[in-house]
């Protein structure tokens, strides 16, 4: 899952019970829930023959989408309203290339989803493009395909407030110093839920998981696929996770990376609140790094010391913002880099060690927006708007102002790196508008095959429990481990362990006996 900046600060997841020996009475909601999903499940069936018979009319790539020939691009239809598979419909954006391998070699389409959720997975046919290494076998098997989900970049985008003002900078401190400090968030927060109901009002309602999954199952009969085959990270794990619950006899491979806990408890409330630790541990782990280059850095030979640079940087950021664009922040909206990813822990490490060095500019230009681009501003404000909506339609969130405050404050003293940045990045799902769903009740069902499970020890944005939590669900899986790593997105990284476990499970469907820890990939340096 990814955290962007919003609002004022920067971001980028039901028990019931029966009485012993009688069964209750559906009520009249559950009644009309169980029909509305056969209502939806028929609608799906309906939609993928459809989708079956067009096909996907494949044409070069517009020139404005960055993908190179041979990558092709085509639609896909499907309805916005699964219980209405004749009423309103939307395109859907794919694009594709042809495998690598020989007749004989060929598997068919690798569908692809980065995560978000809000993310564009168009890229993904690039991998070939730009001889990727790691998927190089796996290319010679398959079409790498991409697409956009519904209401991402060229899927039926939608929008929330204008792009320009979305990203425009300094923002308020995430950290409040007072109750007017909250109140003015909560009515940022208010308001951004109301621009998405203004702006995209007629697709709030149907922005879910479980109706991307449905689109997964389309575009699999558009490419004239019987099984789908499917590689999804971070928010993509639980895409998948849902589409291999409501159609397990449609999954053929299946590799989920990083893992979102799909647990109804924890979808998708709890899940930000757990967030917030790992964060505080991953920074912990970076920051550590750092200060064993101090000879590079020069920001401290200790955590403490290193710790207590970000403490100073971030006070004298909130008195005077860098550049009179980058505060508190928008210094979390970078800083935060480091924590998801390995790959930026030098570059980030650069720009603030440049700052105490005396030249702001690097840090200023790293995290500032840019007013002039226009697309990359457009394409932050879409993510942002999708990942808001389909976390507030996946599941009914508290509504109640003083639980947000009292979890929140209690994570605070502990985790402050990000816990209120990520409060009020979803706080507009406390006063959202559009219907919310009971969230899919993730688990084996007949037809199922075995789905490879990929997870970094000291993940961040999906921490390690939620790989352990799939893992149960989903029988016969079998789950790798990266040990005492912590990157968001174990696949795409160099680690002989992991590539050659998943491209073999991707080129023979074969999984090893038991679940497997490898050692970590190599670790950064400056």
């Amino acid at each position: 899952m990814r955290r962007t900046t919003v609002l004022g600060s920067a971001g980028t997841l039901i028990t019931g019970a029966l009485v012993a020996g009688a069964l209750a009475a559906p009520t009249a909601n559950a009644q009309s829930d169980r029909h509305h999903r056969d209502a939806e499940s028929i609608g799906v069936a309906v939609a993928a023959a459809r989708a079956a018979a067009t096909g996907i009319d494949w044409q070069d790539c517009p020139a404005d989408w960055g993908l190179e020939k041979p990558i092709q691009c085509g639609w896909v239809t499907v309805p916005v309203d699964y219980a209405k598979p004749h009423g309103k419909k939307i395109k859907l954006a794919v694009d594709r290339i042809d495998s690598t391998g020989t007749p004989a070699e060929h598997r068919g389409a690798l569908l692809y989803n980065p995560g978000g959720p809000g993310a564009s997975g168009l890229r993904f046919p690039r991998r070939v493009t730009t001889k990727n290494a790691v998927w190089a076998g796996a290319a010679k098997a398959y079409d790498f395909v991409g697409f956009d989900p519904r209401g991402v970049g060229h899927s039926a985008p939608i929008s929330c407030v204008d792009p320009t003002e979305f990203v425009k900078g300094p923002k308020a401190d995430p950290v409040p110093d007072s109750e007017a400090d909250k109140r003015a968030q909560r009515k940022l927060a208010a308001e951004y839920a109301d621009g998405c109901a203004e702006k995209s009002g007629a697709m709030l309602p149907f922005m879910t998981t479980p109706n991307s999954a449905r689109d997964l199952d389309v575009i699999r009969a558009a490419l004239g696929e019987k099984k789908l085959n499917f590689v999804g990270v971070s928010y993509g794990t639980y895409l998948g996770a849902v589409y291999g619950t409501l159609f397990p006899t449609h999954v053929g491979r299946m590799v989920l990376d990083s893992v979102v806990n799909p647990s109804r408890d924890k979808i998708w409330y709890e899940a930000n609140l757990d967030q917030d630790i790992a964060f505080e541990g991953r920074l912990k782990d970076w920051m550590t790094w750092v200060a064993r280059h101090d000879a590079t850095y020069h920001l401290g030979d200790s955590y403490a010391e290193v710790r207590g640079q970000w403490d100073v940087l971030r006070a004298a950021a909130k008195k005077n913002p860098l550049g009179g664009k980058v505060g508190p922040a928008e210094l979390i909206g970078f800083f935060q880099n480091a924590p998801y990813y390995d790959s930026m822990w030098a570059p980030v490490a650069e720009a603030w060690s440049a700052y105490a060095a005396g030249d702001p500019q690097p840090l200023i230009d790293s995290a500032a927006a840019d007013p002039t681009d226009t697309a990359g501003n457009i394409s932050s404000e879409n993510g942002n708007a999708v990942y808001t909506a389909v976390e507030c339609a996946d599941v009914p969130w508290p509504t109640s102002w003083k639980k947000w405050d009292r979890d929140n404050t209690r994570l605070h003293r502990k985790y402050p790196f990000m816990t209120w940045a990520n409060a009020w990045m979803n706080l507009p799902c406390a006063t959202w508008s559009a219907p919310s769903r009971r969230p899919v009740e993730v688990k084996t069902h007949q037809g199922l095959p075995p789905v490879l499970i990929v997870q970094a020890e000291r993940d961040a944005a999906t921490p390690y429990e939620g790989a352990v939590e799939l893992h149960k669900r989903f029988k016969g899986s079998r789950l790798i481990t990266e040990r005492d790593a912590g990157s968001h997105g174990v696949t795409g990284l160099v680690n002989p362990c992991v590539n050659t476990k998943v491209e073999a499970y991707l080129l023979t469907g074969k999984l090893d006996a038991g679940d497997r820890t490898c050692a970590p990939h190599a670790t950064p340096q400056p």
